[in-house]
């Protein structure tokens, strides 16, 4: 039995900005960031002692005061479409996403779909699906909300789609778990429930994604795998807004040592001189940039 079975533990519900601006897109939002800021200020000034945050939300440098306690083994990493299959979709079908990193990779795979906005929780997001088209969302959150067996209960058509085909978002099923940076209590006690191969991946990708300007407007992704020998390898994607140009590389370290942050730092490097810095300096800037 664990020695913190009788931890008494009270949930303080905080609501941010991305809940409560439903009728704007993520990334006009600001992007990451906009569903954790109001949770991390309740830790910092005292009303909670740790946030609970879906890692993919995580803004990629961490907030002064604050550290990344524990992240438990990751769920599901995969994109899932729901209402139909990808290669049985009709010419030029409706996909909803609010996703850019979706959207590219999609445009990529199929340059005739049809996309349109997509915002709101799990629940509300599925009864949106398009006529004759798909919604999509992270496979984890159907698998938490245990929202799985129903729809393929109700014959609804859902298609997860493998890493390979579409490319997780940086720290897509996993959950960062952060305490004050000067709580060693605290620290101690999450301690118990880190996974130490899941927290490396998600070091490699948080850094992958800082080297290329933390809150980058461009689709990216990347997931990295802890393997049995100690070996991380981190696959990463930079693409256009309008998925006509696909970046993606894989890079590893080698057993030993582990350098999980320089190994992300990398692979954006990689990236970048491939193309990606092109991309990032076709972006269009708000006046004065």
């Amino acid at each position: 039995m664990s020695a913190h079975a009788d931890l008494q533990v009270d949930i303080v519900v905080v609501e941010t900005a991305g809940d409560q601006r439903l009728d704007v897109p993520v990334w006009e939002l600001g992007g990451q960031g906009v569903f954790v800021k109001e949770v991390q200020a309740a830790v910092l000034d005292g009303r909670a002692d740790l946030a609970v945050h879906s890692a993919k939300d995580l803004p990629s440098l961490a907030a002064a005061g604050l550290r990344i306690g524990a992240v438990p083994s990751r769920g599901d990493v995969r994109d899932a479409l729901v209402g139909g299959c990808l290669a049985d979709l009709r010419p030029a079908a409706t996909v909803a996403t609010g996703s850019v990193r979706r959207r590219a990779q999609l445009a990529w795979l199929r340059p005739d779909l049809t996309f349109v906005g997509l915002r709101g929780n799990i629940a509300t997001r599925l009864s949106k699906r398009p006529e004759g088209g798909v919604v999509v969302v992270a496979a984890a959150a159907l698998r938490r909300l245990d929202l799985l067996p129903g729809l393929l209960d109700s014959r609804t058509a859902v298609d997860v789609l493998a890493p390979s085909v579409l490319l997780p978002q940086v720290g897509q099923g996993a959950i960062a778990v952060e305490c004050r940076s000067d709580d060693a209590a605290a620290a101690d006690l999450l301690g118990a429930i880190d996974d130490p191969d899941t927290h490396r991946a998600l070091n490699a990708e948080r850094a992958f994604l800082a080297r290329l300007g933390g809150g980058c407007d461009l689709p990216v992704g990347a997931y990295a795998v802890t393997e049995p020998d100690g070996r991380l390898v981190i696959e990463g994607l930079m693409a256009s807004v309008d998925g006509r140009v696909v970046l993606r590389h894989v890079v590893e370290s080698s057993a030993g040592p582990h350098h999980d942050r320089e190994l992300g730092t990398d692979l954006a490097e990689h990236l970048l001189h491939a193309g990606g810095q092109a991309l990032l300096d076709g972006l269009p800037r708000a006046p004065g940039e």
